[in-house]
């Protein structure tokens, strides 16, 4: 075996003993450690059963008892672990052989001069020289066992430090338990306070008393114990009331229009409660709040924004956006129509906003909860819808009595609550068979404000109505509804109808008649005033000399000659027209 192997097995046998070494102070920190800490704590607990320290001076037990005990572990137990897996600084090889030395004198010096000899090798000139010896001297102690240098069982000394207090901690959770645990859980629970043992006590029905903002609350008292107080004090903000006695064990206090939370303790004699504190669950408060109202944009309407107003009139299809300021809300709802409450945007710390479009009447509620109230307050409004109206249109018709000619004029006018589109003239032809033949519509110009006049003539031999046709015609006009689509509303339906062949046969007939009995009676006026004409002329040529006033008679007759004459022409050419 060469001296380098020897040597390593030398090495490895220093790092074994390193090992029990660490294992050896692990077992001893151990028992320290838990000596140390059970004694800590029952000295704590004994003293705090004793004194019923304040919430101050039990914090400092469980702090100090806590870093007392990290520390401890870390000093004890913790650090020689690291060193056990050769983490932190270490002993080293030549400490351990010292140590081993100091149980196996003999080995002491060996040891030494073995490690000595091999840091030695590596820059040596005689290096093969050092190396035999190191063989040498590794071989003589290789049989020494140095892990027994290290006597574990040794560490039962050191339970004198463990097992009195666990004896004693034992003793106590059983014979005395309260001493332990009630103490415990007061040091552990430093943030409360606790009410120290006496002949009775006093117990509320709420552990924790709350109350919403602004409102009563009735605190119910029962006492407890072996001797009953006569009566009961409330001590509110360091002012002391006394408590409304129901019977022996029952005593009745109300807080009236809580603001703030308020601490209270009761009192008996020298018998004192804990402290408590009724708190104030603040109340959600709809502090604030608009509305921006868009109208739709056909109406015409710059937008408005109103303030804390919550009942609404407004134009159907305006959006509506709500921007709310809620103090102490965690959530607000808003329902419509009664439907389920749908959460609105919470858009910062207390402001929330929600948008709505107005089709239809209808209320609406704004609903505020918090944490502490769940259960939601609600405000209730009510929203009027306007809807748009159907426009209005008057009509005239005038007839041109002066010709046949059929000529229709029309005249009238028309309004909307909004605004006008546009004015069409429909129209149709029912022929005698019944069937029906509807034409296009003509398109009126009118103006696209809410009011507006109209005006159109028509020549109803333009469409050439055949004998027997009925003609029907209306006007029709339509707003700028922009929510439903343009509505119309249609004039008086009017009704022309041409005559039959029939009836304008038998209209002729009766037209020639008279017209052949105009012609008698103009031939027969014609003929007297022939007469008259040439009496007179006669005797104007008898006297030779005419006076003026029988030319202006002839005059007058010759006028009126002219006229008749004229009625028979009309009426002849009446007569060809008929035929």
């Amino acid at each position: 075996m060469s001296s380098t192997d020897n040597y390593s097995l030398l090495v490895n046998k220093l790092d074994q003993f390193i090992r029990k070494y660490y294992t050896n102070q692990i077992i001893r920190g151990i028992l320290i450690t838990t000596g140390s800490v059970l004694l800590i704590f029952l000295a704590y607990n004994l003293l705090e059963d004793q004194f019923y320290f304040s919430k101050g001076v039990r914090k400092v037990l469980f702090y100090s008892f806590n870093a007392f005990t990290v520390s401890a572990l870390a000093y004890w137990v913790a650090i020689p672990i690291l060193h056990y897996f050769n983490l932190g600084k270490t002993i080293s090889h030549e400490t351990a052989a010292r140590i081993i030395g100091d149980h196996f004198g003999d080995v002491k010096d060996k040891l030494l001069n073995i490690l000595q000899l091999k840091s030695q090798s590596t820059v040596a000139a005689q290096a093969q020289l050092i190396e035999a010896s190191i063989q040498q001297k590794s071989s003589q102690i290789q049989l020494v066992p140095f892990k027994n240098a290290i006597d574990l069982t040794k560490n039962r000394k050191h339970l004198r430090f463990a097992l009195p207090p666990l004896l004693l901690l034992l003793g106590f959770l059983v014979g005395a338990p309260s001493m332990i645990k009630d103490s415990a859980k007061r040091i552990i629970h430093n943030n409360e306070e606790f009410e120290k043992a006496a002949p009775f006590h006093f117990k509320i029905k709420d552990e924790k008393p709350s109350v919403v903002q602004f409102g009563n609350y009735s605190l119910d008292m029962e006492v407890d114990g072996s001797i009953l107080p006569a009566e009961v004090f409330i001590d509110v903000d360091q002012y002391p009331y006394r408590m409304n006695k129901v019977d022996a064990t029952h005593y009745t206090y109300t807080f009236n229009n809580v603001q703030k939370n308020t601490a209270f303790t009761m009192i008996s004699g020298e018998v004192k409660s804990k402290p408590y504190e009724l708190e104030v669950l603040k109340k959600p408060n709809l502090s604030d709040f608009s509305i921006r109202m868009d109208f739709p944009s056909y109406i015409g309407r710059k937008s408005e924004t109103i303030q804390n107003i919550g009942d609404l009139l407004i134009p159907q299809g305006t959006k509506l956006s709500w921007q709310i300021d809620a103090e102490n809300t965690d959530i607000v709802k808003m329902s419509f129509g009664g439907t389920i409450p749908i959460e609105i945007n919470h858009t910062g710390s207390q402001y929330y906003t929600h948008t709505y479009r107005a089709l239809k009447d209808e209320g609406y509620k704004i609903f505020i909860a918090n944490a502490a109230l769940p259960v939601p307050d609600s405000i209730s409004y009510s929203m009027r819808v306007i809807t748009d109206q159907y426009p209005t249109i008057q009509l005239q018709q005038f007839a041109d009595t002066t010709t046949e000619s059929r000529v229709l004029f029309f005249a009238g006018n028309g309004s909307d609550d909004y605004g006008l589109t546009k004015l069409n003239f429909n129209y149709s032809i029912i022929h005698p068979n019944g069937k029906q033949e509807a034409a296009a519509p003509l398109a009126i110009p009118i103006t696209s404000t809410n009011k507006t006049t109209y005006q159109y003539q028509w020549d109803t031999r333009s469409i050439d109505l055949q004998p027997g046709d009925q003609l029907s015609y209306y006007f029709e006009l339509y707003d700028n509804d922009g929510i439903h689509g343009s509505k119309s509303t249609k004039s008086n339906i009017l009704n022309l109808r041409t005559p039959s062949k029939e009836e304008l046969e038998s209209k002729n007939s009766k037209n020639n008649d008279q017209i052949k009995d105009e012609l008698k009676e103009a031939l027969a006026q014609s003929k007297k005033l022939q007469e008259q004409m040439n009496q007179l002329r006669d005797k104007m040529i008898q006297e030779k000399k005419p006076n003026w006033q029988d030319k202006k008679e002839l005059e007058k007759l010759l006028e009126k000659q002219k006229e008749i004459i004229q009625k028979i022409e009309d009426a002849k050419k009446k007569f060809q027209e008929n035929l």
